[in-house]
């Protein structure tokens, strides 16, 4: 069944004075070094001194790599002749889990996914909880028009326009390719 896009809320904040310090860690890089600790984790020894053991507390993340929903969503950039478009896909979210907004040149996705399941049998109580969480921000070309931003949620997948402005518009010029 098909559901009809609805229209997410794009907030604009004023910029701020430019961050110093580190860099926030590349996410492909930050995403191999939790992948490496797991497995050196998985292969020491466990609770009783079985090898390749976990502890009984000791899950993985929420929605993270094998579990099926990963920490960043997957997201498409492309340019159009008017408008840059991005789409991200957020599976299992609505249009209130996920908050976008421009702030200081940058445009910021957020969301939260929580998931919440009980199950009552006659021999046991199942009670589990998941929570998770992400962010992902792009720095906005110039010649986008801040004010006509819009974003729309359908089916799981965001999409978000940015039109250029029409002097970003007026700017482009086609050149023309000869034969050599």
């Amino acid at each position: 069944m098909a559901q009809t896009p609805t229209n997410v809320p794009v907030k604009t904040e004023k910029k701020a004075a430019p961050r110093t310090g580190a860099p926030a860690p590349w996410p492909p890089i930050d995403r191999l070094r939790r992948e490496i600790d797991r497995l050196f984790e998985t292969v020491s020894a466990g609770p009783w001194g079985f090898p390749l053991a976990r502890s009984t507390f000791q899950f993985g993340l929420p929605w993270g790599g094998e579990a099926g929903w990963p920490i960043t969503p997957a997201v498409d950039i492309s340019e159009k002749e008017k408008e840059f478009e991005v789409s991200a896909e957020l599976p299992g979210l609505s249009e209130k889990d996920v908050e976008v907004k421009l702030s200081s040149g940058k445009l910021v996705i957020k969301g939260e996914k929580k998931e919440e399941k009980e199950e009552h049998k006659k021999d046991y109580h199942l009670s589990e909880r998941r929570y998770g969480s992400f962010v992902r921000s792009f720095s906005v070309p110039e010649g986008v028009d801040a004010d006509k931003i819009e974003a729309t949620f359908a089916n799981g997948v965001l999409k978000i326009k940015l039109p250029k402005t029409a002097e970003a518009l007026a700017k482009e010029k086609k050149i023309e390719i000869k034969a050599a």
